[in-house]
């Protein structure tokens, strides 16, 4: 098996489901919300250092993400709230006591808690997995007041027992396998994890961090994923993702972009705005986790 979590299929050839009642294109918009330690080298940067040697403390890059935390979120929070929508945050537990006041605004807002490491470290470099996974769902639970069902690896990187480990851990749902439109599940040693849909197409990250285009060429890509989800959503509902990272959208030459993206959104017929619990309740209640053996 080429997949060996997921087992392969044609996506339009899975269970048939019922869309929700708000719609046939299910819109998860997804704030990745991340705290790069000062004292380590950074996860990602935008300037290179000279001659190429690493420096720590990394003020410009370090500034890069700080910017986004300081401007950037409470943009990305305005345009959702005051349209009336509702998001997810992927969420370094850290936050909670480098940046309390974002915490304390997503919470305010009603987005969902995702767990998304401690630190923006990739779970097969932060330490004891176990021990971090656990950490942050604890960490979440006692500021949010509950525990949270989802995960988004730090750059959606695993180990070999990961999934095992979040079963374990009590996630009911996973973001980091993008193979599909629509949710899976997915096989592990402690039983079946569902693997929900995210977006490594239409992610900020990935298009101007990495590929570095232009500031409308998101809005561009979504428009042409609405276009053909209109048509494929008649006869199957598709779910449809953004990840979006509060130093990538949230500055002012692409922060236009993002509000089209929403109007854009909120004028197509079929669309529904949904957070990951949502997502995850409609497909189990239609279609059942598998039995182990």
């Amino acid at each position: 098996m080429a997949n060996p979590r997921i087992p392969y299929r044609f996506s339009n050839e899975g269970p048939t489901l019922t869309p929700p009642a708000g719609g046939n294109i299910l819109v998860h918009l997804v704030v990745n919300v991340e705290h790069w330690s000062f004292d380590a080298p950074m996860p990602r940067t935008i300037i290179t250092p000279p001659h190429g040697k690493e420096t720590v403390p990394d003020v410009p890059n370090f500034s890069w993400v700080d910017y986004g935390m300081r401007c950037g979120l409470p943009r990305i929070i305005d345009a959702i709230t005051s349209r009336g929508l509702t998001a997810s945050t992927s969420f370094n537990a850290s936050v909670i006591d480098a940046y309390p006041r974002a915490a304390e605004a997503m919470h305010s807002a009603g987005w969902e808690f995702i767990g998304h490491g401690l630190h923006q470290k990739s779970l097969n470099h932060a330490g004891a997995e176990q021990e971090v996974i656990k950490t942050c769902l604890d960490m979440i639970e006692r500021f949010t007041g509950t525990r949270p069902r989802g995960w988004l690896g730090p750059g959606l990187r695993e180990s070999h027992d990961t999934p095992e480990n979040l079963k374990a851990a009590g996630i009911d749902y996973v973001f980091d396998w993008v193979v599909d439109d629509v949710p899976n599940w997915m096989s592990t040693a402690h039983g079946p994890l569902l693997s929900l849909p995210y977006n490594l197409e239409i992610n900020d990250s990935i298009i101007y961090a990495i590929e570095k285009h232009s500031s409308d060429e998101m809005l561009e890509r979504l428009k042409r994923t609405v276009s053909l989800f209109e048509r494929e959503a008649k006869t199957a509902p598709r779910v449809l993702t953004l990840g979006l990272h509060p130093h990538l959208i949230g500055v002012p030459h692409r922060f236009g972009s993002f509000e089209q993206m929403l109007d854009l959104l909120m004028k197509t017929p079929g669309v529904c705005f949904m957070q990951g619990h949502d997502i995850a309740d409609w497909y189990t209640a239609q279609v059942a986790a598998p039995q182990t053996p």
